[in-house]
């Protein structure tokens, strides 16, 4: 190990919580822009540029200042005025979306975060710490830095959460054989299939892919989040229509499970898992299957919030009671130290799990006075997330790589 250079930064969460507030970054990113330099310090700007420029909407500027800055220097800190905890994070070179969002986790901790962007073909600069955590997502663009990252972890001197291994289990299609045959939960066969193999796809085909099922299917690009590219196929006549409207090469298809409550309303949970045990982290509810947290317009049904906070504060004694048994093999199973759950319930009870990552956001953005029940429930995530990150530690000091 040695004792690398870091440069600080304002950092992913504090920035988007200031989009997400309404501040206009603009000013800033001048600002910013007229202290740039090339000295390694610069480097913390740039990123922040580089973050800005996507919170923006233009990915294209900010992933090119990011290659740009990673070239250079991979180490950034995070200020921390009494740390009493260092943690490594090992991250790949990924848009503002792709790596774990582990510092809203750690905001207001007494904890020291260092992130190390593991950038393949450049030597590594690993600074003191005391635990690390690998926040790169399973995706073909990661691939050569999980395995840059596994290759290392076998020396590793400390505890190293969420190893790569464990990681590359949460993609679709491998998952739901992870999962499937569990106790308790249903979790739809999912079939990575190209363009052209979509193109061809029938009712007999279909059926020969998923085991578990045909039309209606559910289709998305591979790699695809918050809904991109998401569709209810009913028939194979509606693969044309589909196709004509995304450029993509690769998709999962998946079968299609109706679980719309008694009332006729669609109820999607995300649950984060910590050190093995799970926590309610959102409830979103819709007349539509296809839900997720911002289309469901929390914001605007005071029905809807009283039911969420409702699903918060009982969750211990009612949702992860009558779901133990699967959610306790689900964690064995993946693995993981620390993982969210997208899931909801079928109409028989069980639990149906629609995806499981390592990368999907938890925070405390939500306006206090829309969301009160909020802040109270992710503090309880948050102060079991540096628990458990306490605990690997055992007794915190330095090692050494």
């Amino acid at each position: 190990m040695t004792d690398s250079f870091c440069v600080d930064r304002i950092g992913v969460a504090k920035l988007t919580k200031m989009a997400f507030d309404g501040v206009d970054l603009r000013p800033l990113w001048h600002e910013l822009m007229a202290k740039a330099t090339d000295a390694a310090e610069g480097a913390g700007i740039g990123m922040d540029l580089s973050v800005i420029a996507q919170l923006l909407g233009d990915q294209a500027t900010g992933l090119s200042i990011q290659k740009e800055v990673l070239a250079t220097q991979q180490l950034f800190r995070l200020p921390c005025a009494a740390p009493r905890l260092r943690v490594l994070a090992l991250a790949a070179e990924m848009d503002i979306g792709g790596n774990t969002p582990i510092e809203f986790l750690l905001e207001g901790s007494d904890i020291e975060l260092t992130t190390l962007y593991v950038v393949p073909g450049v030597p590594w600069q690993v600074p003191e710490h005391d635990v690390a955590i690998v926040i790169a997502p399973d995706d073909p663009r990661t691939q050569t830095t999980l395995d840059e990252i596994e290759r290392h972890a076998a020396g590793w001197p400390c505890k190293i959460l969420n190893p790569p291994m464990q990681i590359r289990q949460l993609d679709r299609d491998r998952l739901c054989t992870l999962l499937r045959a569990t106790p308790g939960l249903e979790i739809p066969m999912t079939a990575r299939i190209s363009r052209c193999e979509l193109e061809a796809l029938d009712e007999a085909t279909a059926s020969c892919r998923l085991e578990d099922g045909g039309f209606p299917l559910i289709v998305r690009p591979v790699c695809s989040h918050a809904g991109r590219g998401l569709a209810l196929l009913v028939a194979p006549s509606g693969i044309a229509a589909y196709l004509a409207g995304r450029p993509e090469s690769e998709f999962f298809i998946s079968r299609f499970v109706d679980y719309a409550s008694p009332d006729g309303l669609f109820r999607k949970y995300r649950l984060v898992c910590v050190d093995g045990r799970p926590y309610a982290c959102h409830m979103a509810i819709s007349e539509q299957w296809k839900i997720w947290y911002l289309n469901a317009d929390m914001a605007l049904s005071l029905a809807k919030r009283a039911e969420e906070a409702c699903f918060m504060a009982t969750f211990d004694d009612e949702f992860a009671l009558r779901h133990a048994g699967a959610l306790r093999e689900m964690t064995r199973r993946a693995g993981l130290d620390y993982f969210t759950v997208d899931c909801a319930e079928t109409k028989s009870g069980e639990l149906l799990v629609f995806e499981a990552d390592n990368t999907a956001i938890v925070h405390n953005m939500d306006p206090a006075k829309l969301f009160p029940y909020k802040a109270p429930q992710m503090h309880k995530v948050f102060d079991a997330f540096a628990a458990m990150l306490y605990k690997r530690a055992g007794n915190p000091r330095a090692c050494a790589a």
